[in-house]
């Protein structure tokens, strides 16, 4: 039984191979025909997927991912401009200290030890 599941799962794949080099087959001044060609080995891949161990145990994740999200609690508008605001502004005092470490840097190896300031 699980040769059979790899076989499934082999041919699906073929079946995307099979619509990109259909893609790249097609002359190319014809795109739509092209992309059509990707889109029905992706969506025979997906129906033969359908009947597969693997693809029936992406659908339920697929599934309850959804629900999930679903549960989310999103910030009001006011929350998210007061995180952004903190963001924004530890930016800033992150950037002064960076400036000043790399001035006081500049300063202790320029002029202090190779007496580059005199």
């Amino acid at each position: 039984m699980q040769s059979i599941e790899r076989l499934k799962v082999v041919a699906a794949l073929a079946l995307v191979l099979l619509g990109v080099a259909g893609f790249y087959m097609v002359p190319a001044g014809q795109s739509f025909l092209g992309s059509l060609c990707v889109a029905v080995g992706v969506v025979a891949a997906g129906a033969v997927m359908w009947f597969t161990t693997l693809g029936r145990t992406f659908v339920d994740y697929a599934r309850d991912s959804v629900k999930e999200a679903q549960k989310v609690v999103w910030p009001s508008k006011k929350e998210t401009w007061q995180v952004t605001a903190v963001v924004f502004l530890f930016v800033g005092v992150l950037a002064l200290f960076m400036w000043a470490v790399d001035s006081g840097l500049a300063w202790l190896f320029y002029d202090v030890v190779l007496g580059r300031g005199k």
